[in-house]
């Protein structure tokens, strides 16, 4: 299987985390996520332990709650005792309501609006990871105005290609997000930020982008950041104490795809920032970076019931489900690849079917070109897996369907983390 929480028991049936997945999709209906608390859990600490044998207690892995926000989640990481990148007051405010420790809160995010900046000033977070300067100068007269001075990381853009989806590639010279090196502009960018007299720099940060398979990319990006470090200490005599090196790290969505041993990266990417440090001639910054995806993403499968099956002799196959892109976006988005399982036992023929969903676009399909039972039928049940990094957290109402709930599987139990949205739900903010 796809991953080691996907499994057939001894009559075919498929269970994840343990547990039968159709006996949960009876009991909590479709469209259904579900989590696997314990693997969440299980790749937590294996970040934790990869930074304390890489970088001693000189590191932090800071979950990238983009991937997926709720309370459940954000309770996790702080029992995981990770910190929390956040790129919203919604996120900011999920964590906060959860209990966890605004110090350990870091917000993201290239176009934060002013009641962005107070409220996060006010909640007393940890970091703003500031994108440029006029949110620099906005942060400066809000800190100002409630007596606060406010620690800051300012994003750089390296000028890296992590060779990823277009879309979430953030690393290129010209991108949205950040100040690029080239020009002078971070030189410039970081100078005026010292001249602030409520605003503590206390480093650098940089994201070149998600799904990274590349050896070579956080290396080649570490190249860039400290030979900037370098020209910063030369030029400004300023220290950089921390070093975010953002997130990034790809997943398994299909057999094909690789695996990625995410400790000997971790160790290798350790070894290489010392040897870069000390031929830079710079002390040791404390290291951070931001997993979301290859923390939640394999923790997560999709659960539809099957609404109809067209079979249109010598042009294409259709299995339609309850859900689609209103639950997951992504393959509309930038044509994510995914596997699709049928929840029975597989035995039997196969045929090829495009697996779509039921909102009113052409462009609402799951996965094309899927190999299901050829005798696949109305009211059987299809399971997605690899969903639960930026399935939940794009979902949306679209065609006025509700998102379904988030089931938590955790130890051999499962509770509903986010409950399913109801129709009055859909009109709570009509007026």
């Amino acid at each position: 299987m796809l991953t080691g929480n996907i499994q057939r028991d001894e009559f075919g049936e498929l269970c994840f985390a343990g547990q039968n997945v159709r006996s949960l999709a009876e009991e909590y209906g479709t469209p259904l996520y579900l989590m696997d608390a314990d693997r969440i859990r299980f790749n937590c600490r294996l970040y934790r332990k990869a930074f304390q044998e890489s970088f001693g207690e000189n590191a932090l892995p800071l979950y990238a709650s983009k991937a997926a926000s709720f309370r459940q989640i954000c309770r996790i990481m702080a029992e995981e005792g990770l910190g929390i990148d956040t790129v919203s007051r919604g996120e900011i405010y999920t964590a906060l309501s959860a209990g966890f420790p605004a110090e350990k809160i870091y917000f993201h995010g290239d176009g934060k609006t002013d009641e962005d900046i107070r409220y996060a000033v006010s909640a007393r977070i940890g970091f703003f990871i500031v994108d440029n300067e006029t949110e620099l100068e906005c942060l400066q007269a809000e800190a100002a105005a409630q007596g606060v001075r406010q620690k800051v990381l300012l994003r750089i853009t390296p000028g890296i290609d992590p060779h990823t989806y277009e879309a979430v590639n953030t690393g290129k010279v010209d991108v949205k997000f950040g100040v690029p090196i080239a020009e002078g502009l971070g030189l410039r960018f970081v100078k005026k930020a010292l001249a602030m007299d409520v605003i503590e720099v206390a480093g650098l940060h940089c994201h070149v982008g998600s799904m990274v398979f590349d050896e070579m990319v956080f290396e080649d990006t570490v190249d860039h950041m400290v030979s900037f470090m370098k020209e910063l200490h030369n030029t400004l005599g300023f220290v950089t104490q921390e070093l975010n090196l953002g997130g990034g790290y790809g997943v398994r969505y299909l057999e094909s795809d690789k695996t990625i041993d995410i400790p000997a990266r971790i160790k290798a990417l350790a070894e290489h920032i010392r040897q870069r440090i000390s031929e830079a001639g710079l002390s040791m910054p404390y290291i951070l970076m931001e997993p979301g995806r290859s923390i939640v993403a394999d923790a997560g499968m999709t659960v539809y019931t099957v609404s109809t099956v067209k079979h249109l002799t010598g042009l294409k196959n259709y299995v339609i489900i309850d859900g689609g892109m209103a639950d997951n976006p992504r393959y509309c988005l930038y044509q994510a690849p995914y596997t699709a399982l049928p929840v029975s036992c597989e035995e039997g023929s196969k045929e090829v079917f495009d697996l779509v969903g039921r909102c009113c676009e052409s462009g609402d399909i799951i996965q094309p070109e899927v190999k299901l039972p050829a005798n696949i039928k109305r009211g059987d049940l299809v399971a997605v897996c690899t969903t639960g990094a930026y399935n939940y957290s794009m979902a949306s109402n679209y065609n006025r369907l509700g998102r379904p709930p988030v089931v938590m599987l955790q130890g051999g139990e499962h509770f509903v983390a986010v409950r399913r949205e109801t129709l009055e739900d859909l009109c709570a903010l009509d007026v």
